[in-house]
């Protein structure tokens, strides 16, 4: 059964909503009570997500609820090329077996929050291999290179001398294609996505189809409060965290985002929301709020207790400054090992250059003494206790 109350309605039309490209239509549409094909588009060009990717299938998910029809559309061919959008270069290519297994580590992070049972998911390779170069051509007619330019990181590549690939204006013409071949009622994205999200309903006009409405959300920063959340600026919070350390990332986020992550990330209320935000500005301690973000997080991709438990390792280990208690144990061929390949292998880094940028930020100890040299070699004939940053903790033994 669909629900078309006036209530239900403005708020998935409001809450975390940034525009809305035909909000008239789209509301009478939803008032009908008929189901609403709506699509997400998603190259999955990485394997893991964050909360700040679950913005949109959190909108999603009300929607579902709603009784619509969501079609997450995978592109195991779009992603091959790869989106230019907000890229200075061209992105390396994928496979289409790279894609496929990214995927499938997708769906089982989504499905927190979706239910995946009543999911379609469609793959665009199954419609963009069977073009002709003749259907690419008329396909292409739809825009002009102008229309293209317009695109703001197109002039930013122009100005700075750097190449525009023709592949890269075939992207938005293939995404808008695929609102074509599941007739789109409905399509969402993040306001990074807008110009591909149009095009779709430019090309479904071409092909006689009542052009798609659009719907984006915002863009949420990471745990630094001013880039995109993302694994490239180590400022992000994994949907397949730990409780200690998905709890730990909220409570290093900057307190003036405390607000929008409750908006984004929770289910809590609006009402209850602005509440938060009014305490906040008459001087309440901000971190008794970040303790409550940490909790409602951590129970959407765990759980009630797990949420608790976080709470406590951090009051513990940051708030009285003590090693916790229980630190998983790692057992390592060999005695020796150089610093910065112990902390990238054993995933207390995300990578061998952020390990180096965080031994020199001192933020690495070894058995509680701060260690900044990068040359060092770590001997663990003996038991060692390494400590990156204030959440990651790890002992370490040889065999």
């Amino acid at each position: 059964m669909i629900q078309t109350s006036e209530e239900k309605i403005n708020a998935v039309l409001s809450r975390g909503v940034v525009d809305v490209i035909q909000k008239r239509e789209l509301k009478k549409k939803l008032a009908k009570g008929k189901q609403l094909t709506i699509k997400l588009g998603i190259d999955p060009s990485g394997a893991d997500l964050h909360i700040g990717h679950m913005v949109v299938i959190k909108k999603l998910k009300e929607f579902q609820d709603m009784g619509h029809k969501i079609v997450l559309l995978f592109g195991n061919f779009t992603g091959q090329i790869g989106d230019p959008t907000g890229k200075m270069e061209a992105r390396k290519a994928k496979t289409k077996k790279q894609l496929e297994k990214n995927a499938e580590k997708y769906l089982d992070q989504v499905k927190l929050l979706l239910d995946i049972d009543k999911v379609e998911v469609r793959w665009n390779a199954e419609w963009l291999e069977k073009l002709s170069f003749a259907d690419v051509v008329q396909l292409s007619s739809c825009f002009t290179v102008a229309q293209m330019m317009e695109r703001d990181m197109f002039q930013d590549r122009v100005s700075k001398n750097m190449p525009i690939s023709m592949h890269e204006f075939l992207y938005p013409l293939m995404q808008g294609y695929d609102s074509v071949a599941i007739q789109a009622d409905l399509e969402l994205g993040g306001t990074d996505q807008t110009f591909n999200l149009l095009a779709g309903r430019t090309i479904q006009k071409a092909y006689d189809q009542t052009p798609q409405d659009i719907l984006t959300v915002p863009i949420l920063e990471g745990t630094d409060g001013t880039k995109k959340m993302g694994k490239s600026e180590n400022n992000y919070i994994a949907v397949d965290d730990a409780p200690n350390d998905m709890f730990g990332k909220v409570m290093s986020i900057p307190d003036n985002l405390i607000v929008k992550y409750f908006e984004l990330a929770t289910e809590i209320p609006l009402s209850e929301i602005d509440e938060i935000k009014q305490a906040i500005k008459d001087g309440d301690n901000p971190m008794e709020f970040k303790k409550r973000l940490g909790r409602e997080i951590v129970t959407i991709y765990h759980s009630e207790e797990a949420a608790q438990k976080a709470e406590e390792h951090f009051t513990t280990v940051f708030s009285h400054h003590q090693v916790p208690d229980e630190i998983p144990l790692k057992k390592l061929d060999g005695t020796s090992m150089p610093l910065i390949d112990l902390i990238a292998e054993n995933n207390l880094a995300p990578s061998k250059s952020q390990a180096r940028r965080l031994v020199q930020q001192g933020a690495v100890r070894i058995n509680e003494e701060k260690v900044q040299d990068i040359d060092t070699d770590i001997n663990f004939e003996k038991e060692v206790l390494i400590q990156v940053g204030k959440r990651r903790f790890l002992r370490v033994i040889g065999k």
